[in-house]
């Protein structure tokens, strides 16, 4: 069986459903795709908005309107949805929509940005070690565990265009970066960098300053899986060409 996943940070679901969201939705065809930045709630959404033709969806909006929140649309039904990680710091803004199927966890999971200042880069940090408890009890399940979304850093120099003029930049942060170090020593894979070695792939670019036509990016957004599972990936891979948010879509297809 073969299940081909999508990931997106919309920056504003309202928005994408605007510039052709279902038309990409029914041409990828994909079996979950996860979107993060939704800004909205379903019941903020018009007749039939908050699904599409084929697929159900379910929402893990934050409590503060306009801000965060994440969604998934799946083909298939799963054993279970959950939302949050049961902590009460991180769960009123909307960032963890987990469904779980017979033989997989997938976390859909929009992290928090560190750039606001100290408070929200401890905030970010706190996240991270909070999820990474999260994600380890899962794995003691014996299931595959797949997290995607935007985890707002890059992991290292090839993972944006201008390293060194970013390092002390939130997402390019030594100690935010330590988080990701961290987690590959602890066996989780970063599936499109196992797969991709060369560089120039990016799924962020800044609107202000059109980086996206120079392609002048970052890799924020990505697809984790315990190391233990990794011989399930059959392919990892960025869709920069997809238009409509400053992130792009990224994919992972699995074999089980």
């Amino acid at each position: 069986m073969s299940i081909k996943l999508l990931s997106w940070n919309v920056n504003g679901y309202r928005a994408i459903l605007k510039k052709g969201f279902k038309d990409f939705l029914l041409a990828e065809k994909p079996d979950i795709l996860g979107l993060q930045e939704t800004k909205v709630s379903p019941e903020q959404l018009g007749p039939g908005d908050a699904a599409a033709p084929g697929y159900k969806s379910q929402w893990n909006s934050a409590g503060r309107k306009g801000y965060s929140g994440v969604a998934a649309f799946f083909s298939g039904g799963p054993l279970a949805v959950s939302k949050g990680f049961g902590d009460a710091r991180f769960d009123p803004e909307g960032r963890v929509i987990t469904l779980e199927y017979p033989a997989f966890y997938l976390l859909n999971v929009y992290f928090p940005n560190g750039g606001q200042g100290p408070e929200r880069l401890a905030y970010k940090l706190d996240f991270y070690a909070a999820f990474l408890n999260h994600i380890e009890a899962l794995r003691g399940t014996g299931k595959a565990v797949v997290f995607c979304g935007d985890i707002n850093t890059a992991h290292n120099p090839i993972d944006l265009a201008r390293p060194k003029e970013n390092e002390n930049n939130s997402g390019f942060m030594p100690i935010e970066r330590a988080w990701l170090d961290k987690i590959t020593a602890m066996g989780w894979t970063d599936t499109f960098r196992s797969l991709h070695p060369e560089p120039g792939n990016y799924t962020w670019w800044d609107y202000k300053t059109r980086a996206r036509e120079r392609n002048v990016g970052w890799r924020l957004d990505y697809f984790f899986i315990n190391g233990e599972k990794k011989n399930l990936v059959k392919e990892a891979f960025i869709l920069p060409q997809v238009q409509g948010s400053d992130h792009c879509p990224v994919g992972l297809k699995l074999d089980f």
